[in-house]
């Protein structure tokens, strides 16, 4: 069996790229999307006595797309050193007005900020465009392993979110894993109902710098803390990384990768889309 590193002399083969979108091709469809979000701030900007009051009435939209986006607006305009992720939990709008709100830009000139940029503001719809389709690439990759392992291994299951949806927490699927919060993209299991393998995937676009080596050095501790625990229950898991897109070609990711698997050449895969034919097979799940 041919190890990853083994691909890398002719890696370009072996990736698959996923469609783009091109500008300004995407200008008409992203005003029609965000015009009503900004219609909506700027209803609320006219009526906040301050940019703390701005945010507390955002906080207050009950739809959840049209909040976030919102949300969005909000930081571009008033708050670009407060995280979207952090604008998005209601729950936290009290603390980030004491915290941020000495930093937030004064409503007034937020006011003429935004009554300077034309309803719809293009380039402002085609910023938010551009977090549209955020994980969509990765929720196509799994889509098409499910897919693709169920053609081919029709005697196991494979359990998990093909597209968007909750992860898998090994400690809620095996008895006793010591990590409460061990996350994973999908389970195989054989006719018996046993998990015979864990894994996780991920469409890389482009590399990401010191994230990916973050990413890559997650990946290494997840793979050898379920090898720990497979060792000490007497368990046989294969662990399977399913990485693919052309961010696999840059800097050293291939390389960090296939260090991945060579902790376990027995019980570690990682594969592209078009290796899974060639490096996954029966007799390794069993």
């Amino acid at each position: 069996m041919k190890h990853f590193s083994d691909y890398k002399s002719d890696a370009p083969n072996w990736i698959t790229m996923a469609d783009g979108e091109f500008y300004p091709d995407i200008l008409s469809d992203a005003c029609e999307l965000y015009r009503p979000v900004l219609v909506l701030f700027g209803q609320l900007l006219k009526t906040s006595e301050s940019s703390e009051t701005l945010l507390i009435k955002i906080s207050e939209v009950k739809q959840q797309w049209m909040r976030i986006q919102l949300c969005r607006v909000f930081r571009k305009y008033v708050s670009p050193q407060t995280p979207v992720e952090m604008l998005k939990k209601k729950s936290l709008t009290p603390m980030i007005c004491s915290q941020y709100g000495k930093k937030f830009r004064k409503v007034n000139i937020v006011q003429s900020a935004f009554n300077s940029r034309p309803l719809p503001d293009e380039a402002l719809c085609a910023v938010l465009w551009e977090y549209k389709d955020r994980g969509q690439k990765g929720y196509d990759l799994t889509e098409k392993f499910f897919n693709l392992f169920r053609d081919q291994f029709p005697t196991f299951s494979i359990e998990g979110p093909e597209r968007a949806g909750a992860d898998i927490l090994l400690n809620k699927v095996l008895n006793g894993y010591p990590n409460d919060n061990r996350p994973v993209d999908f389970i195989i299991r054989n006719a018996k109902g046993d998990i015979k393998a864990i894994g996780l995937a991920r469409y890389d676009g482009d590399r990401g710098g010191a994230q990916e080596d973050d990413r890559t050095g997650g990946y290494a501790n997840c793979a050898k803390e379920i090898l720990e625990y497979a060792n000490a229950n007497g368990l046989d898991l294969k662990i399977i990384f399913i990485n693919d897109g052309p961010g696999l070609l840059l800097g050293s990711m291939w390389d960090d990768y296939s260090k991945i698997e060579a902790i376990d050449y027995d019980h570690i895969r990682v594969v592209t889309l078009r290796m899974v034919n060639e490096r996954i097979n029966k007799n390794w799940l069993k």
